[in-house]
């Protein structure tokens, strides 16, 4: 049996309150401070952690280095959390950033038609959003409908951006209708595709020499509406600095049978070029190899 996703995110509302007060205070760093044992209290006590080290060990990780990069990897998912509460509270951003294949966007942008930005759980997709603002243009993220409520109803009411919103990916499918209408307004739609909930059509890949399950529904809309593609990703090069990188852009325009595979194996590829530039900031906390 696969094990999916769960289709939650970690931590709880009043953890986020919590550190949403100390950054209104103190800001990032001493939020940063804490985190380091919030995160060590995942890495002693998460039922996640032997599925992180799954993960390491396809990298060739081992011994010291293997434990070190399970505590990072935590960590480092911490800091992405608590970046995003600050570009979307509207809090004093002491980010920098580069963004590598910017023009890819525009191109996009320049066509008309709208385009969909695939990415994966590395680093911190959202903030890339905050850096969009620059570009005349709506990013719609999308959300599984069974994310914790608590958690998404609290960040959306500390977002103040109107060039960002969530699409929730509903059971009766309403959602590919505000999918259709934002990308007829040249919107851009944000989707990650290497997790998917039970129950979801899935369709399957090599990952890292070993067969995995992916969401199916990302490489759909690809072939269903035909617009271009990018592969998106942001991760952290320091801790105040952001590497955005973006590929040039594709329109899948063959039949769904040819269009999802090939749409598939191009994402996977540009998944396994991060993961091995930045190991320790790919967060999948479920056994992503399960057959």
């Amino acid at each position: 049996m696969t094990q999916s996703w769960e289709g939650k995110s970690k931590g709880n509302k009043l953890g986020y309150s919590i550190f949403i007060g100390i950054l209104r205070i103190a800001g990032v760093r001493p939020a940063y401070f804490l985190l380091r044992f919030v995160a060590g209290y995942y890495f002693l006590f998460s039922s996640t952690v032997k599925f992180t080290r799954t993960y390491f060990k396809k990298l060739g990780y081992k011994g010291w280095i293997l434990t070190r990069s399970i505590y990072r990897n935590y960590y480092l998912f911490g800091q992405t959390l608590i970046d995003k509460i600050v570009v979307m509270s509207g809090l004093k951003v002491p980010y920098t950033f580069v963004f590598e294949g910017e023009h890819h966007i525009e191109e996009i942008m320049a066509g008309g038609k709208g385009g969909i930005l695939i990415s994966a759980h590395i680093g911190n997709y959202e903030l890339a959003g905050y850096y969009f603002k620059r570009l005349p243009v709506k990013v719609n993220i999308i959300m599984v409908d069974n994310e914790q409520q608590q958690i998404k109803e609290y960040l959306e009411s500390v977002m103040n951006d109107r060039k960002m919103s969530i699409i929730t990916i509903k059971e009766d499918m309403s959602h590919v209708y505000e999918i259709s209408n934002a990308l007829k307004n040249n919107e851009l739609i944000a989707i990650h595709a290497d997790r998917f909930v039970a129950g979801s059509k899935t369709v399957n890949g090599t990952f890292l020499g070993e067969d995995a399950l992916f969401p199916m529904g990302p490489f759909v809309l690809a072939a269903t509406f035909k617009v271009p593609v990018s592969y998106v990703f942001c991760a952290k090069d320091s801790p105040m600095h952001y590497h955005l990188s973006a590929t040039p852009s594709k329109t899948y325009n063959a039949n769904k049978q040819l269009a999802i595979p090939e749409a598939l194996n191009d994402y996977i590829a540009e998944v396994e070029k991060k993961v091995k530039e930045y190991p320790e900031q790919w967060f999948n906390y479920y056994n992503f190899w399960a057959h």
